[in-house]
């Protein structure tokens, strides 16, 4: 009987990390989203309640706004530091709960940075070059130049990957390129 293998996928903002879950998705494996259990965390009134009363500057109109914490946090370390030392044990219980069945893959963007690698089984780490980072998050999210390297600053240096104990994956390529390091990972990852 096959057992259970929770796999971590990491990488810096704009390095393909979805395209390789959805890949992952594609081929029948259980994918689970850092950001999308951040998302539906923001649907939960308490959750939201707690970060209001650690932000109040970012209440406005009685609400806490999204983008004013966004700019708070990637403009003040220790404003950064507190949500995620909020965040960081809803989000990670909530994703191991949804990895128990055969191989599981999670994002998790913030992996090195948080020390959770001994959360996974495994970790694959997705890198791309910087120029073509920064055009794609500012095509997906709209952001400036200044705003993406603000991101990219805040996250893991992934010059320091070949220190990790991780498979990488380089996303230079087209998407047919990304199918084949799919192929190729969960050939050395099944079990």
């Amino acid at each position: 009987m096959k057992q259970n293998k929770r796999v971590a996928v990491t990488g810096g903002i704009g390095s393909g990390k979805s395209s390789l879950l959805a890949i992952f998705r594609e081929m029948g494996y259980t994918v689970v989203s850092c950001d999308e259990v951040s998302a539906r965390l923001w649907e939960d009134g308490a959750y939201r309640k707690e970060l209001a009363q650690l932000f109040p500057d970012c209440v406005l109109n009685g609400q806490l706004n999204k983008s004013v914490l966004s700019a708070l946090v990637f403009a003040d370390d220790l404003a950064r530091e507190k949500l995620n030392a909020f965040s960081h044990p809803y989000i990670l219980r909530r994703v191991l709960e949804n990895m128990k069945e055969g191989l599981c893959f999670a994002e998790v963007p913030l992996l090195f940075e948080g020390g959770y690698e001994g959360l996974f089984d495994a970790v694959i780490a997705v890198r791309r070059k910087r120029e073509t980072r920064i055009a794609a998050v500012r095509t997906r999210s709209g952001l400036s130049r200044e705003e993406v390297e603000q991101r990219m600053r805040c996250q893991f240096d992934e010059s320091n990957l070949e220190e990790k104990n991780c498979m990488i994956v380089q996303n230079d390529g087209n998407l047919h390129d990304l199918h084949d390091a799919a192929k190729e990972i969960i050939k050395k990852l099944d079990f």
